[in-house]
This record gives structure tokens, sequence and C-alpha cells, in this order.
């Protein structure tokens, strides 16, 4: 399955390592397009000049680590396409390009599902989406999930339990099935 990670579900550190660590295990292959994840880097300015440069390192290392996953709209293909927000055209037009089956956003509103589905394209925000992965393969998950909060627990001036950063993080079906 291939799924197209819109900005918003990239952004986040903790959402963004969950997604790509089930990917690394092979539950799905990620897809973005350059746009995608230029306002990933322009969503970090808010957070001042540092949180720019990190971005756009952390940018850096996930195109090498991921060098097939970013694909190229087709020319022209987003002058056919609609959505209420025309912003978020490209993010279809990505996944048209890259075949993707799902985008995923936590955007509901401006991904609306008749809209994907004339182009043989769903969208499922990402909790629902790890929740999925961790029924099918619990172990999986759970090792994704261990890994993301040891190095929150590195990087972080608080201790966090499973489920505290989870939620935080937006995932908080994920979070409630990890702390069982």
């Amino acid at each position: 399955m291939k799924a197209v990670l819109d900005t918003c579900v990239i952004y986040p550190t903790v959402m963004r390592e969950m997604l790509l660590g089930a990917a690394r295990t092979g539950h799905f292959t990620p897809l973005w397009s350059a746009r995608i994840l230029e306002e990933w880097a322009r969503a970090a300015i808010k957070l001042g000049p540092a949180g720019e440069a990190q971005a756009r390192a952390e940018i850096a290392l996930t195109r090498a680590a991921w060098p097939e996953a970013e694909v190229a709209p087709a020319a022209g293909i987003e002058a056919r396409l609609w959505l209420p927000d025309p912003a978020d055209v490209h993010v279809l037009a990505t996944a048209i390009a890259g075949s993707a089956d799902l985008i995923v956003t936590l955007n509901r509103r401006d991904f609306p599902r008749n809209i994907l589905a004339e182009e043989g394209l769903d969208r499922i925000d990402p909790d629902t989406l790890l929740v999925q992965f961790w029924q099918d393969a619990p172990a999986d998950i759970e090792a994704v999930g261990e890994k993301v909060l040891d190095e929150a627990n590195r990087l972080s001036a608080e201790r966090w339990e499973m489920r505290g950063l989870l939620k935080k993080a937006r995932l908080p079906r994920l979070g409630k099935a990890l702390s069982r």
C-alpha cells in the first residue's frame, strides 16, 4: 500500500516518527512531494530560525532514508483537480502521480472522500492508520512506539509515558492501545 503523507502529519516529530517507523517495518510505502517537504520547513519557521534549520536537516535525513518516496506531480495535473482548499490540490496531485492508495492527513474537511474516490483514493487520519497496523502486527508497532518513546525521553527534560506522549502527538487511540 502506498500513502501520501500530508504536511500536517510529517511536521509533528512524534507523529512522523511513528508513521515512518511503521513504513520501515513494511506496513506501507510513504510518498510525498518536494512541496510537501518545503511546507514542513516553512511550518517550522514559527519555532524560530533554529526550528527551520532543524526541520531542513530532518528533511535531508528523511530524503536520504526514503530516496524513492519523493514524487513529482505531472505538469498541468493540478489544473484539472479540485478540492475545497485549493492549497491542498498539490497533495492530491502527488497521490495521483505516485499511484497512492491513501492520503494520510488530519485535514478531513479539505479532502472529501467522494472527490478522492473519483481518483481511486481514500484518506485516513494517522491515529486510525497506526491502530490498524497495530491490530495487524502488534509487535511491530509496539517496537516503533518504544523507540519513539525512548528518543522522546532522551531529548526531553520531562519523563514521558507512552499514552501521554502519543496523546500529545494526536495519536490518542494508539497511545491507549500501546499502554495496555
